[in-house]
């Protein structure tokens, strides 16, 4: 296998990565607009709380399942654990088809966490591998831009299936040929990618990176470098938003008179603006670096949520959800690859691991306190409370976060020792 970097090199096998990520953003896209009022008004379930809680047990699953497939990626190759990924997503449209109550929903919520934990860190992870360092922001920018692509459409798709013909089982016939098609496809066509790692590990000059042990990463990663911590706690709280657009928005947007078909093109205009900007917000971070699109990022994305609860009306709302849509674009990526800007390419799997772990924890983290909130104050309490969590979080990355781009950053993370961090490191 030749194991020449670059995107224009690889083209075939990135690209196929790309359907891979759509598919996966297709498959939580399936879920977003439609469970949440199937809860409600299917199941009968009235606690925002307890319909929080298929998020609460997707975040936390799909948290583990990024910090360990990572470092199984490493040992095992990225190619089985995206078919493991797909395979443990087989049996999740016949539970949402024939789930009598709502823990069945949120038994079929574990699975999807694993689906997405394992499946969309090996399409991003294998991405990365095949880029090479030069592209590496633009090759995240697109990954992401397809995943919540996918997630825009299959909450259009859905949400028109569901208008049409019920809240199940229809929208989930959609589910299983989406996951079907990625799973052949991924055991067919996808091939290997660990060897360009590999072989850009070789590269580095200095052989004593690669001995980083894997707490030693972990530490890094969440809390013994004030960068990496900034950015571990912004992806965490990002979080908050999306878990209030997938929990918060259906519930509290038909509440206001909206259908569910008019709701499915709001979170899709969301996850679509979310998904189209990405395509080029990845690629203005290798231009202009990674902080300043961060920060901006979080504070446009929390004043999007803030004005969706100022404001009434289809077309505003749909406005509203643009902003957080961009705001999202902004940050997204770029968090990703400013940790890809300091790991080692023999421990970079791993470290992204990290980092998603604790970002996809804020889905839970999120969930609980959208609940919680909306349960005991009210729903647009959730929204206020989420929009504060952005602003504050923006706070602290503009304090601590410094560039990483390589030919930007004023200190270069150190990613070449085995050593612990020194306390001047430490938030």
């Amino acid at each position: 296998m030749s194991c020449t970097q670059g995107i224009r090199q690889n083209w075939s096998q990135f690209a196929l990565q790309l359907v891979t990520v759509f598919a996966v953003g297709l498959t939580i896209g399936a879920e977003r607009n439609v469970v949440p009022v199937l809860g409600r008004d299917v199941l009968g379930v009235e606690s925002m709380l307890v319909i929080g809680s298929f998020v609460v047990s997707f975040g936390f699953v799909k948290a583990l399942l990024n910090l360990y497939g990572g470092k199984w990626s490493e040992s095992y190759g990225r190619k089985p654990i995206l078919i493991a990924g797909w395979l443990v997503a087989l049996p999740i449209p016949v539970i949402l088809i024939y789930a009598p109550n709502w823990w069945w929903i949120s038994i079929g919520n574990v699975l999807l966490g694993i689906n997405q934990g394992l499946a969309w860190s090996m399409s991003v992870n294998a991405k990365i591998d095949l880029a090479g360092s030069e592209a590496r922001s633009f090759a995240v920018g697109l990954d992401e831009a397809f995943g919540y692509g996918g997630v825009a459409v299959g909450t259009w798709v859905t949400g028109v299936i569901a208008a049409q013909y019920g809240l199940r089982p229809t929208p989930f016939y959609f589910l299983a040929g989406v996951i079907i098609i990625a799973f052949i496809v991924s055991i067919f066509l996808v091939e290997e990618t660990l060897p360009y790692a590999e072989s850009e590990a070789e590269s580095k000059a200095d052989d004593a990176a690669a001995e980083l042990s894997f707490r030693s990463i972990l530490k890094r990663v969440t809390w013994g470098d004030k960068t990496l911590f900034a950015a571990s706690q912004a992806g965490s709280v990002e979080k908050f938003v999306d878990a209030l657009v997938w929990i918060a928005y259906p519930l509290y947007l038909t509440t206001a008179g909206l259908t569910i078909g008019e709701v499915g093109i709001v979170v899709g205009v969301y996850g679509g603006v979310w998904g189209i900007f990405q395509l080029y917000t990845g690629k203005l971070a290798d231009d202009v670096g990674r902080r300043s699109p961060v920060i901006i990022g979080m504070f446009v994305a929390g004043i999007g949520v803030l004005s969706t609860v100022l404001v009434e009306g289809y077309w505003f709302w749909l406005l509203t959800a643009g902003v957080t849509g961009v705001g999202m674009a902004l940050l997204y990526p770029n968090l990703i690859t400013v940790v890809g800007d300091a790991a080692h390419p023999s421990w970079r799997a791993t470290s992204l691991g990290v980092y998603r772990m604790w970002r996809d924890a804020g889905y839970g983290f999120g969930a609980i306190l959208i609940g919680v909130t909306a349960d005991f104050v009210s729903i647009q309490a959730a929204f206020y409370g989420v929009a504060a969590a952005m602003f504050v979080s923006g706070g602290i990355a503009f304090a601590w976060m410094q560039e990483t781009h390589p030919e930007r950053s004023v200190r270069r993370i150190k990613t070449q020792t085995t050593s612990s961090i020194g306390e001047d490191q430490k938030p």
